[in-house]
């Protein structure tokens, strides 16, 4: 069987682009996923950042709490 140098090189054509898109594909993921952790760090610190701030503001509440004192009844108790 006789195989043109045309078919070879096209068939050779193929077979390296196809791989090449699967390189870059494989490092185009790669690329995306450390993207992604660098972002979820960021979210992770800033998540502990509002859980502080929501801790402050809570102590905050209370101290306000304590020294506007306990709110004027309406009725006296006799």
């Amino acid at each position: 069987m006789f195989v043109s140098m045309e078919a070879i090189t096209t068939i050779a054509c193929a077979v390296s682009v196809v791989g090449s898109i699967t390189g870059l594909g494989g490092w185009f993921i790669r690329r995306v996923d450390a993207r992604f952790d660098k972002v979820d760090a960021r979210f992770d610190r800033l998540e502990d950042r509002v859980s502080g701030v929501e801790h402050e503001l809570t102590e905050v509440k209370i101290a306000v709490a304590r020294l506007e004192g306990p709110p004027p009844r309406l009725a006296t108790a006799r």
